[in-house]
């Protein structure tokens, strides 16, 4: 029989008595710790969190405090702040003017029907319309809703002409931009008798358009970054991201009392989701091999502004962070489908090989990872994972309700969350996140599937890039 070091031995006691990883993850997260958050950041105080605002200032100060009391290491150019330098731009809609020429007839739209919500001053005569992107170069390109999906930061056009349902709901009034960068030059109509024209898509038809200066004054938006450092002495200089936005719509002016849109499951959930999940992933005795990122982007429901800024300024290297976990809606069980309950979706499905790890996670907590047959792949254009994707790097958005009562809208308050099923969610997540942060293997786009193309050479880009 050897004899074991009195010091051995207290190490092997202590490593014996340590909690399990899923228990501190359960202690951690909690109904009420994810109700506290939520409640606060989708508070009226906070006015919507508009991008940008006070309350969006606010809700960046709560969200770098609680990465501090976490323990997370500040990772911004202001300790947990990645600022950046954007401007605001305001359209004077009172004096935009716009009429076609088609076959000997003009159109002139209506006053009301117009908005300009990132075109510098325009004088436009009698200029050809064009109705795809291919060929706009110095014309007029009219799209219907705006062309989502459409890649359109490979054309010049002298401007687009987007055919919104209202005009409202078209482009916002108030733009935000990156300072020093050029945006479209898009004019947003809901007038019928210039939609019916249009859709016509007569190739004679020229467009006639003035629109006067906007007024541009300059905002500082900030990403929220904290690091946990890997254990790993080589693994722990690739990253992991875990994100979520913290910004909403704001307040608006919609003719009701209730003019706050709180935003509380898009995405005070998301947010809430990962001030969770570093709590419980920088509580564990053993931290992951891998590093892991933690950002609250500003910006998302402007254009995922913060996730397009990180991306074109990354704090850590692209070519060495691995994979992106976005959070979004993770608390509304409601969907207008059925009731999601223990189960949230993937975006891009069958992009990568992310599922795999999460379903893992799932059979040990009883949450089911799915695929929506009708939302997964529409879906994966519609939060920041796909700015990271764009850049290269193996991405998804989890969340458990695509469509809700209340999205975009007042009443998406923080009463309405199922805060239980929140927690086992997020439970998941965090197993999910630690296995990934463990892997030697690293996330890898699904090169099988035709709709990933852009993705893989946009990895191969990067992680040939010269430093």
């Amino acid at each position: 029989m050897k004899w074991i070091s009195a010091l051995a031995l207290t190490a092997w006691l202590t490593y014996a008595q340590a909690p399990a990883p899923q228990d501190i993850i359960t202690a951690r997260i909690t109904a009420n710790e994810l109700k506290g958050d939520v409640s606060f950041l989708a508070s009226d105080a906070l006015e919507g969190r508009g991008t940008p605002s006070r309350g969006l200032d606010l809700a960046g100060e709560f969200i770098a405090s609680q990465f501090r009391r976490a323990g997370l290491e500040p990772a911004g150019n202001d300790g947990f702040f990645q600022t950046a330098a954007f401007e605001t731009i305001t359209a004077k809609p009172e004096g935009i003017s716009l009429s076609l020429d088609m076959a000997g007839k003009t159109i002139t739209a209506a006053a009301g029907t117009l908005t300009a919500p990132s075109a510098p001053a325009l004088d436009l005569k009698s200029v050809p319309v064009v109705f795809t992107p291919e060929g706009s170069d110095g014309k007029v390109l009219a799209l219907a809703g705006g062309g989502r999906g459409m890649r359109l930061d490979t054309v010049h056009p002298a401007a687009i002409i987007a055919l919104t349902n209202a005009t409202g709901r078209g482009p916002g009034r108030l733009q935000v931009r990156e300072a020093g960068t050029a945006s479209a030059p898009i004019v947003a109509t809901d007038d019928p008798a210039i939609r019916e024209a249009l859709n016509a898509k007569d190739p004679a038809t020229t467009i006639s358009l003035h629109v006067p200066a906007p007024d541009i004054a300059p905002v500082k938006l900030r990403n929220v970054v904290g690091i946990l450092r890997g254990s790993d002495p080589q693994l722990k200089e690739t990253y992991l991201m875990l994100t979520a936005h913290y910004d909403h719509l704001g307040i608006r002016d919609n003719s009701t009392a209730d003019r706050i849109y709180n935003g509380a499951d898009d995405d005070a959930s998301g947010t809430a989701s990962l001030i969770g999940i570093a709590s419980a992933l920088a509580a564990l005795p053993v931290r992951p091999k891998r590093s892991i990122i933690f950002i609250a982007l500003f910006g998302e429901e402007l254009g995922d502004l913060g996730s397009r800024y990180y991306s074109q300024h990354p704090i850590f290297p692209l070519s060495k962070t691995v994979a992106d976990v976005n959070l979004e809606q993770l608390g509304r069980t409601d969907d207008t489908q059925g009731p999601h309950v223990k189960m949230f979706n993937l975006t891009g499905y069958d992009y990568t090989d992310l599922p795999a790890t999460f379903n893992k996670a799932g059979q040990t907590t009883g949450i089911q990872a799915i695929r929506d047959e009708k939302n997964s792949d529409p879906y994966f254009m519609r939060s920041d994972n796909a700015a990271f994707a764009a850049a290269g790097i193996p991405s998804t958005t989890l969340s458990v309700a695509y469509a809700f009562p209340d999205y975009h809208q007042p009443g998406d308050e923080w009463e309405k969350l199922d805060y239980e099923n929140m927690a086992l969610v997020d439970r998941t997540i965090a197993l999910a996140v630690i296995d990934l942060a463990n892997s030697a293997e690293t996330t890898k786009w699904n090169e099988s599937n035709p709709k990933t193309a852009a993705y893989v050479k946009a990895r191969a880009e990067t992680l040939n890039a010269k430093p």
